[in-house]
């Protein structure tokens, strides 16, 4: 566990909802930005873990950070102590990726961008709901590119049902190959979440074996550009990894703000209400907007800090009674760790599983011999 703090914001607001979107998210609310913004001023206030400590990252993400005026961000991001090496990202859309609105952001302590591209193919965006052009991907990474931060990232989803292997490979390309590529990529397997429109159209759910396939030609297609895989669904060049995320793999402590936002602090977790009215009512009468919470027993903790970190290219210590056999194909020893293979990444939670049980088992067995 590290001594890092994150902090996350939750800009709930959105134009249009994507059909696989399960986030909190509004549509057609854009008179509340500047009240949802002295909401989270005022969460920051009552926060007592903020006011004694520095972030050493920040999140923004949604909904669609990028759609609020970015001097709103600037206020939130100004009354968040940091420390002088702090990572601050924040998710554009596409269609907001203009040079005066990124410099802005920059100017107002942004280091770090991830633009949600998602595909570059018009049918493929269409099927996921997505409401820009993938056409303009080239300008947009120059316009990024030149923005000042130190780094960004592009993000993809694939999987759907409309999407051919050329569709993917040519959005890789057009991602890709060019001097301004980002020098981060995240791709996520389209999943189905509940309630969301995509879920209420089994035609569209994506197929396991398409999806095995579609990850396999990305994290191929990086790996001969010289990016490397250190999460299941991130590649980086190195230098270029997510601080912050990397602080969620790690167990790490972070305070979520806004709307739905959720917090860890030494295996006791907790989220915020995610109806906003509620939400905003709370903050506004100086009431912490808390809708739920649980303490974690070690075991879950253990259990939690095997999945994550089996999914990251570091892998785990050799967990007891580990049988090498039982996993062929799925995991290789790497200095004393378990790491997980190509085959075995799209099968981490079932190596997660096995692993675990292993060592419940070898424990057991152990505790029989002793007595």
């Amino acid at each position: 566990m590290t001594d890092d703090l994150g902090v996350y914001i939750h800009i709930p607001f959105c134009a249009s909802r994507c059909d696989y979107c399960a986030f909190v998210t509004y549509v057609g609310v854009d008179d509340l930005h500047e009240r949802y913004v002295d909401g989270v001023l005022r969460e920051i206030e009552i926060n007592a873990e903020l006011q004694e400590k520095s972030a050493t990252s920040i999140y923004v993400g949604g909904g669609t950070p990028s759609r609020i005026d970015p001097t709103l961000l600037g206020k939130i991001l100004a009354e968040i102590k940091k420390t002088s090496y702090c990572e601050v990202s924040v998710e554009v859309n596409p269609e907001d990726a203009t040079a005066e609105r990124l410099g802005s952001l920059v100017d107002a302590g942004v280091t770090r961008f991830s633009v949600g591209v998602q595909s570059t193919q018009e049918h493929v965006l269409k099927d996921l709901g997505r409401q820009h052009c993938g056409g303009s991907v080239k300008e947009i990474a120059d316009i990024v590119a030149d923005s000042g931060v130190a780094t960004w990232s592009m993000d993809l989803i694939a999987g759907a049902t409309s999407e051919r292997d050329a569709d993917l490979q040519a959005t890789l390309e057009d991602v890709l190959d060019h001097e301004s590529a980002p020098p981060h990529l995240s791709c996520y397997l389209l999943s189905v979440e509940k309630g969301t429109p995509l879920s209420r159209d089994p035609a569209r759910h994506p197929d396991d074996d398409t999806l095995a396939r579609r990850y396999e030609i990305v994290d191929t297609a990086l790996e001969e550009r010289g990016y490397e895989w250190y999460e299941v669904s991130n590649w980086s060049k190195p230098g270029h990894e997510s601080r912050h995320n990397q602080l969620y793999w790690d167990q790490g402590n972070y305070v979520g703000l806004g709307a739905g936002a959720h917090s860890h602090h030494n295996g006791y977790r907790s989220w915020n209400v995610a109806n906003l009215d509620t939400y905003l009512k709370g903050v506004e009468s100086g009431v912490r907007p808390l809708g739920g919470d649980e303490q974690l027993s070690i075991a879950t903790q253990d259990f939690e800090a095997l999945a994550l970190q089996i999914r990251t290219r570091k892998g785990v210590q050799t967990p007891k009674g580990f049988n090498p056999d039982a996993l062929h194909g799925f995991v290789v020893k790497r200095e004393g760790r378990v790491v997980l293979t190509q085959r075995g990444r799209l099968m981490a939670n079932q190596v997660t599983r096995l692993l675990s049980k292993q060592s419940e088992e070898f424990s057991l067995d152990l505790s029989r011999q002793l007595t």
